[in-house]
């Protein structure tokens, strides 16, 4: 009985401490994790037009990526992750 008592303290604690990092990491709203970045683009030099920002309405985050051009897939630089509750 000890072992279950202790195992669903664990299991909770787990689960509490999951919902305290997602809520207060990541940003508050889609917009703001846009504008973010949209203003980290902006920080390339995008002359190529190679680089982009998508929105990943699934995931609930917004993706800076590398659009390699050719039959290579799109390389994921940096994601912008928004909170969806």
């Amino acid at each position: 009985m000890k072992i279950v008592n202790w195992f669903l303290k664990v299991f909770l604690s787990v689960i509490l401490a999951a919902f305290v990092i997602y809520f207060l990491t990541g940003y508050d709203s889609a917009f703001e994790a846009d504008q973010s970045c949209h203003s980290y683009l902006a920080t390339f030099e995008n002359q190529s037009g190679n680089y982009g920002c998508d929105h990943d309405t699934e995931t609930h985050q917004w993706i800076l990526y590398n659009d390699q051009k050719d039959e290579n897939p799109a390389q994921i630089i940096k994601k912008f992750r928004y909170k969806f509750l």
